[in-house]
């Protein structure tokens, strides 16, 4: 799927003004291409010193795969509450459902120069700081944190390999909810380049905290 911008998604909407999305970029593709799908666009809006989002679902089918395009300036304090409700909605849909419909983030993959997307729909997002003995992966807008010990990026599998012993109780996702939501799809994406030596070592994947 090739567009012809990588970093604008420029759209037509209803009242005949052009608008423009700032997708998310990496370097990788985690999935590259998505049949089948109705797009839903969270675009950037500016108030004076508040940033805000608006939503356009209208053409969300419940039936079909699910691509957000999202805008990569927006926070995930903004954001996060959005996908939540999205995800709820398609959730609770009983006479239409299709179980085999999955929900998707658009980025832009700078070096394959191509249109990508992350699946995400196991994923349950809450609001709030974890409660649990689990160990925690934080990800802040400038740093990251395991448990309580900062940890470079460079240097984060290694040290996760070395500091847990084989268990199979999963690692919690923590998302800083100031950052930016390009930065969350950026961390998403390293996750999954992660390879663990222990059995047992893994992340939860069902559910994410932001906070």
């Amino acid at each position: 799927m090739k567009y012809l911008s990588l970093f604008i998604v420029f759209l037509l909407v209803s009242c005949g003004n052009k608008e423009d999305i700032l997708l998310p970029k990496s370097n990788k593709t985690v999935v590259s291409d998505v049949v089948d799908h109705s797009p839903i666009y969270m675009f950037f809006r500016a108030n004076g010193k508040d940033t805000l989002t608006e939503v356009n679902r209208k053409n969300s089918i419940i039936t079909t795969n699910w691509i957000l395009n999202i805008d990569k300036r927006l926070p995930l304090r903004i954001v996060i509450p959005e996908v939540m409700k999205l995800q709820d909605k398609k959730r609770k849909e009983k006479a239409h459902k299709n179980e085999k419909a999955e929900n998707y983030y658009a980025y832009a993959d700078s070096i394959g120069k191509n249109m990508a997307f992350i699946p995400f729909t196991k994923v349950h997002y809450k609001m709030e700081k974890p409660f649990s003995e689990n160990p925690v992966v934080y990800f802040y807008k400038d740093k990251i944190k395991v448990n309580d010990v900062v940890v470079a990026k460079a240097e984060l599998q290694q040290y996760l390999n070395n500091i847990f012993s084989e268990n199979d109780i999963p690692m919690f996702l923590c998302f800083d909810k100031n950052s930016s939501y390009e930065s969350y799809i950026q961390n998403k994406i390293f996750i999954q380049s992660l390879i663990f030596t222990k059995k047992g070592m893994q992340f939860d994947e069902n559910q994410e905290f932001v906070f």
